[in-house]
């Protein structure tokens, strides 16, 4: 139980510091980080799996490199449905979508 409170916390300080970095992204605080997270969490739970099952052959082409593009269109449906935070275009949003997946796991790596 430990270890999903530690990865949602180190991926909602990816998408803060992420939100920070690059001026197309607008993020109240890190508490709307946090909201960010268990929204982003919750949409790849719920959709995350089947976008990954039907995109499968692609993924494989691409040596994983579709996922980015799954995990913008999770990103960008995290953006409609959360008032405190939004992302201006779909190259900001891949880019985002990227950079929150690099530093997440640099984190859990460091951590």
């Amino acid at each position: 139980m430990t270890t999903v409170i530690w990865n949602f916390i180190l991926l909602s300080a990816a998408i803060f510091v992420v939100a920070q970095l690059l001026p197309t992204i607008r993020i109240k605080n890190y508490v709307t980080a946090l909201w960010v997270a268990l929204v982003y969490s919750l949409i790849n739970l719920a959709v995350g799996w089947l976008l990954v099952f039907l995109a499968f052959p692609l993924i494989i082409v691409t040596f994983g490199l579709f996922k980015f593009v799954i995990n913008a269109f999770l990103l960008w449906m995290t953006d409609q449905v959360t008032e405190d935070f939004e992302i201006e275009g779909f190259t900001s949003t891949l880019l985002a979508a990227f950079l929150i997946a690099v530093l997440d796991s640099f984190l859990r790596w460091i951590l």
